[in-house]
């Protein structure tokens, strides 16, 4: 049976054999997310078929690649029979994807049918959809790309274009782990599977909403990265759209990879900075500071950056839905590095009570907030109640609901969705384009160096303006 009607389970998956071919399995992605997610799925589905081929320019021994996947599959806990499994039959082809005969002899060495998974830059997308136009591909031949999905709008589109060209959509995924979060997963039966919360889910009793993803953590070592992304494209561009898409989607017809997708993209279409000001964009980059006790550098002085590129390691956007549910309220995306006092959450912001003579409210006009963590899926409800030491006084109280851990991780889940052969938690095209076309009046004003790029000290809660 399903863990939810809807979202895919270990009980979806066919016992058949596959080959899970990684392009760029030299990359940190692959070791640090990828690997561990693949081995989480075979734990749960008790999948002893799956064989993985490493890819890159690079060439490595078939052992090299062996100990790469042990390591990483260890690191994780993953389950020691698990590890050997995944291990032994692990094989390495060094392949530069621009190479239409070196893909060809990538795809002849995948034993069992085989799902291409595109770990590289952006740019390295059109490259692979260029050469598999060149070959005859499998019947059964999916392709899995890491966002970002393009560049900007105009290369997303081109993208699109290109895969279309050689692959049906239905055997195309885009990947954005954020989907398989366990607080995204888990929206669609929080809003419509209770009647109290879809009946306050609207501009009428919500005052604001906020997408929130402040982390501890520096640059880690990904300066060349992060030079030419930036929090706006690394964090908001795609994850943090993709959960306002779940919570401001209207109530699907079924939760189905199509019911969903439609909604989604419905949404998005009707997303735009609020009131079409890129100054309802801000952005900054932090300085010297401590962090949990330890001393990190400023991001222009962590190795390898340049100081000149002005990438952004905090970015917050206003944003506004223009459907009559959300007419008027505010949607607040942040993310941020180096942060002191870091937020994972989705926060509603519900209206102050219409006054009432008899009845005090606190003092700073607050309405109740309903918290949704980002890391754990814990709900935390702070309502305002009334005060037994004081008849008629409302004061503010908090509850905390924390749900069964998951059994899989956020990558874990929508691996299993792509192993499945379940769309729900892949990214549609359409839905790329509009995230794209959401932030592209901000990138133009940031080019054209418009907007300020302030500065936070590291470990604090960023500009003290905000």
């Amino acid at each position: 049976m399903r863990a939810r009607p809807g979202i895919p389970s270990a009980d979806d998956l066919e016992q058949r054999g596959r080959t899970i071919a990684i392009l760029g399995a030299g990359g940190d992605l692959t070791e640090r997310l990828l690997l561990p997610g693949l081995g989480e799925v075979a734990q749960l589905a008790r999948l002893d078929d799956v064989t993985l081929i490493g890819a890159a320019r690079t060439p490595q021994t078939d052992e090299e690649w062996q100990g790469v996947v042990r390591g990483s599959l260890e690191s994780a806990g993953i389950a020691a029979h698990v590890v050997d499994a995944l291990t032994s039959g692990a094989r390495f082809v060094a392949t530069d994807a621009s190479d239409p005969e070196q893909l060809r002899a990538l795809l002849d060495a995948c034993p069992t049918s085989p799902v291409l998974y595109v770990a590289l830059p952006p740019a390295m997308g059109h490259a692979v959809a260029a050469s598999l136009a060149e070959i005859d591909l499998p019947d059964d031949l999916v392709v899995a790309i890491e966002k970002p999905f393009g560049e900007d709008l105009s290369d997303a589109r081109a993208l699109n274009e290109a895969f279309a060209a050689v692959l049906p959509e239905d055997r195309l995924w885009r990947i954005d782990h954020f989907l398989g979060n366990q607080a995204v997963v888990g929206m669609l039966g929080l809003r419509f599977g209770n009647p109290l919360l879809e009946a306050s889910w609207s501009a009428e009793h919500v005052e604001r909403v906020e997408i929130v993803y402040d982390e501890t953590l520096g640059v880690e070592g990904r300066a060349a990265f992060y030079d030419g992304t930036g929090a706006l494209r690394d964090m908001l561009q795609s994850h943090l759209l993709m959960v306002l898409a779940a919570v401001a989607m209207e109530r699907p017809d079924a939760v189905t990879a199509a019911d969903v997708h439609v909604r989604m993209a419905e949404v998005l279409g009707a997303t735009r900075l609020w009131r079409d000001d890129p100054g309802a964009a801000r952005r900054a980059r932090y300085e010297e500071g401590r962090v949990e006790g330890r001393l990190l550098p400023s991001y222009v002085d962590e190795e390898g950056v340049d100081a000149d590129a002005r990438a952004e390691t905090l970015a917050q956007l206003v944003l506004q839905v223009d459907v009559p549910r959300w007419q008027g309220v505010p949607f607040v995306l942040r993310s941020g590095k180096a942060i002191g006092d870091p937020r994972a959450e989705i926060a509603i912001h519900l209206r102050a009570a219409t006054p009432l003579e008899g009845i005090a409210v606190p003092a700073d006009g607050a309405g109740s907030v309903l918290r949704i963590s980002l890391e754990d899926a814990a709900i935390d409800v702070e309502l305002l109640v009334d005060d037994p030491g004081h008849a008629h006084v409302l004061a503010p109280l908090g509850a905390t609901a924390r749900p069964a851990a998951a059994p899989l991780s956020a990558y874990g889940q929508v691996l299993l969705g792509l192993l499945a052969g379940d769309r729900l938690l892949s990214v549609p095209g359409d839905v790329a384009e509009q995230c794209w076309r959401i932030v592209t009046p901000v990138l133009d004003a940031w080019a054209a160096g418009d907007g300020e790029l302030e500065a936070y000290e590291a470990g604090s809660g960023g500009p003290s303006a905000w």
